[in-house]
């Protein structure tokens, strides 16, 4: 698998677990300290977050990590 397609699995998986907790990118975003801009990267997939950001983001959504790695 190549790393774009990895990428917009993980930002599907971060979208998919947010709307499932009714939560808005933006907070979302807020809750993790980065600019919203940064988390609509994250969700389509257009950049490689580091390990540390997909903790926050499942530690914030109240998901396994594992839930936002998910191939």
């Amino acid at each position: 698998m190549d790393k774009r397609k990895l990428q917009k699995i993980i930002g599907k998986n971060i979208k998919n677990a947010r709307l499932a907790v009714d939560m808005t990118a933006q907070e979302l975003a807020v809750r993790i300290n980065v600019e919203k801009s940064t988390m609509s990267r994250l969700e389509a997939g257009n950049t490689n977050p580091t390990i540390y950001t997909l903790h926050k983001i499942s530690q914030a959504l109240g998901v396994e990590l594992e839930d936002i790695v998910k191939i």
